[in-house]
């Protein structure tokens, strides 16, 4: 390997102190990029398609030729750029495959007086080794329990107590049901969820137990890499925290009454089919009535069962029941600490 081409195992302990700009199109960057890496891109969305519609057509070197005339007024602008980004004169670049566009950019830096190290294989081989890393063994700890039992907030006070800890849903800015939207961020793309997720990954002791929420194979409309997702599945033992319905409602009115009737209709909306034209009418009927307390119950008749029915598909000897009388995480989170193995 060159000097100057870094493996992706490299290339992101180099990024932990040194700035990284990916030269790919706003598009692609858009659609998932290293994270904290910053898009100076050598051609915007039309003179990428411009450049390749022209390489199928005429070949390399005309394509060539478009990319520089299309480059050159912007050279002046990308140094700068990259002084704003790296004023130690210091930097990581990178593309899709580590290819020309990469190599070029680095080429002008280096010509301005910068010190730049590429990726190899581009963004194309950091995907496969952020993919290879979910086959890692990791011992594996699921806290379960029906919606509203507080899983998240055992999450957070097992994390203070020193645990490893990943909360998945909040790299996915999704709570998981119809409702988990509301009052998060936008979600990222599943492959930008992936890049997010193997940051907190890749720190793992993988001696030490980790905690994980029960969650499906898809957090709203991020996906759970699969090599995860089996560990998950597979893993040694769930913690199944049993919460009473009526605490459950309570903790959910708390989260979702102030996000207001209109969010909350479209979600009940779309699990109209599960809960029953007339659990449905109910619970609407409910919400405009300002019965928060009603909505929840309702809703939670569904979840319940969906949630009964998938850990019944489980090795009921790796299901660890905990009854709970009231809604109480940090009590909950020093008692699995001290009670739960591995």
């Amino acid at each position: 390997m060159a000097k100057n081409v870094l493996s992706p195992a490299d290339f992101l302990q180099e990024s932990q102190t040194v700035p990284v700009i990916d030269v790919r199109s706003p598009a692609e960057y858009e659609h998932a990029h290293i994270p904290n890496a910053i898009n100076v891109p050598l051609f915007n969305n039309e003179e990428r398609a411009q450049v390749g519609t022209c390489y199928k057509k005429l070949g390399r070197d005309a394509a060539v030729r478009l990319g520089l005339k299309l480059i050159g007024p912007k050279l002046a602008d990308f140094v700068e750029q990259a002084d704003q980004i790296a004023p130690n004169r210091e930097v990581l670049v990178h593309c899709w495959r580590g290819g020309m566009r990469s190599g070029s950019f680095a080429w002008l830096l280096r010509t301005a007086g910068f010190q730049v190290q590429t990726l190899e294989g581009g963004y194309k081989a950091y995907r496969n080794h952020v993919l290879t890393a979910f086959e890692r063994p990791q011992n594996i700890v699921i806290v379960g329990g029906h919606t509203g039992s507080g899983k998240t907030d055992i999450l957070r006070e097992l994390a203070v107590l020193g645990e490893q800890v990943i909360d998945l849903e909040a790299i996915a800015h999704h709570k998981g049901s119809s409702y988990g939207a509301i009052g998060q961020a936008p979600q990222p793309s599943s492959e930008q969820f992936e890049n997010l997720l193997y940051q907190p990954w890749s720190q793992l002791d993988p001696i030490r137990r980790l905690w994980l929420e029960d969650e499906s194979r898809h957090i709203g409309t991020c996906f759970i890499p699969l090599a995860l997702w089996q560990q998950m599945r597979e893993s040694s033992e769930i913690v199944f925290v049993d919460v009473p319905k009526s605490v459950r409602v309570q903790r959910l009115v708390r989260e979702y009454a102030g996000f207001g009737k209109e969010l909350l209709q479209q979600a009940t909306e779309r699990i109209k089919k599960r809960l029953g034209g007339q659990h449905y009418k109910a619970a609407i009927e409910a919400l405009n009535c300002g019965d928060y307390t009603a909505v929840a119950d309702i809703s939670l008749n569904y979840y319940d069962k969906a949630y009964l029915y998938g850990i019944s598909q489980r090795d009921a000897s790796k299901v660890i029941r905990l009854e709970l009388l009231d809604d109480n995480p940090q009590a909950t989170a020093k008692w699995l600490v001290k009670q739960i193995g591995i």
